[in-house]
């Protein structure tokens, strides 16, 4: 099983973007959450980045926050979590990284949660309310899976090169201020933005928030080595009829992915 930095390599090495798909874990049903997962990854989806259920996902735009409420709702917790992730990987070997909030996990015991993510074949983790500053009382713990930090449009030069001395896997690098949501298109401020801080890190840099067209795509392509999509594809999943629902999801992602191999 490659880590995420080398399969992030291995995608990059014929030409493409990598193209990582946000689900919130067991949306929009909880029983049929491993079938769409993998129809996700076979749709083009080189990386899967699930979402833990969470009451007060404060990173995340109105459309992810209504499926976190309604994951919630109908039960999913840590453990289906990773349960997911167990049976998404005898079926498929891509990178699942999980993305959540600290209380969850706290809740949940962190080294219980560290080590039953390792076991459950999680590559690496996205905690967006653990700063830098307490990362290391936070993931003492853990040296077996990738934690992938995040920079903002707000990061400083030195913090940023502070931030890729710690992140493994790749830096999440946020697009824009402010929550995830659908935009149009990115200013040259930001893709100015973008441009520094892929001058400035080593590591992989996978860009999100915002991104929701193939247009978008080829607007950022040239600063990252890939791009993540988390609103549209939950905004797909939202209309009310399941099968036509994943229809259109992953038509999606087919198209997100055949961009990617052409920017």
């Amino acid at each position: 099983m490659a880590n995420l930095k080398e399969h992030i390599q291995s995608v990059n090495n014929k030409n493409e973007k990598v193209l990582s798909i946000f689900l919130t874990a067991g949306f929009p049903n909880k029983n049929k959450f491993v079938d769409l997962a993998c129809k996700v990854f076979d749709a083009g989806a080189d990386i899967i980045e699930l979402g833990i259920p969470f009451s007060d996902p404060l990173a995340d735009g109105p459309v992810i926050q209504h499926s976190s409420h309604l994951a919630i709702q109908n039960g999913v917790s840590i453990k289906d979590v990773l349960t997911y992730t167990e049976q998404i990987k005898n079926k498929n070997d891509k990178p699942i990284v999980l993305m959540g909030y600290a209380n969850p996990i706290l809740n949940y015991g962190k080294n219980n949660f560290f080590r039953d993510a390792k076991q459950a074949g999680v590559h690496g983790l996205i905690i967006s309310d653990v700063p830098l500053e307490e990362y290391d009382s936070f993931f003492e713990e853990q040296n077996d899976l990738d934690v992938v930090l995040l920079t903002t449009p707000t990061s400083t030069e030195d913090r940023i090169m502070e931030i890729d001395e710690r992140s493994k896997g790749f830096i999440y690098c946020v697009s824009v201020t402010g929550t995830t949501g659908i935009r149009k298109e990115f200013s040259s401020e930001t893709l100015n933005s973008l441009k520094s801080t892929h001058s400035i890190v080593k590591n992989k840099m996978l860009v999100g928030f915002g991104i929701s067209s193939p247009e978008n795509i080829k607007q950022i392509s040239p600063f990252c080595d890939g791009v993540i999509v988390g609103s549209a594809v939950i905004k797909r999943l939202m209309n009310g009829d399941y099968k036509i629902d994943v229809e259109e999801t992953v038509k999606l992602v087919n198209q997100l992915k055949e961009v990617c191999k052409t920017v």
